[in-house]
């Protein structure tokens, strides 16, 4: 799985990117220029093979539990889909896009 981290518009995104390394070491954290989400920067995206993307907008040090749980339930989802928002807890809040696999 990948998690790739905005880092054109907030001035804190590089260390954003370091941070979710280090606190989510199962997930390969990419910094990746401009993703188009600068109403609501600081933006990520989860992607995996076969699966739904998400991209979630206004991330911030403190979302890293629900972007934990997050990762936990999109692995053992088959495609990448939920019956229920609420297992996103805060990040439903965030979510600016649901792609299809």
């Amino acid at each position: 799985m990948m998690l790739n981290v905005c880092t054109t518009c907030a001035p804190t995104s590089h260390t954003l990117a370091a941070h979710l390394r280090d606190a989510l070491p199962e997930v390969e954290v990419r910094g990746v220029d401009c993703m188009s989400g600068c109403a609501r920067a600081q933006t990520v995206a989860f992607r995996a093979p076969g699966k739904v993307a998400y991209l979630f907008g206004e991330i911030t040090e403190d979302d890293v539990p629900d972007l934990r749980r997050f990762i936990e339930s999109y692995v053992a989802s088959s495609d990448g889909t939920f019956a229920d928002a609420r297992i996103l807890g805060g990040l439903r809040h965030k979510a600016l896009a649901r792609i299809p696999a």
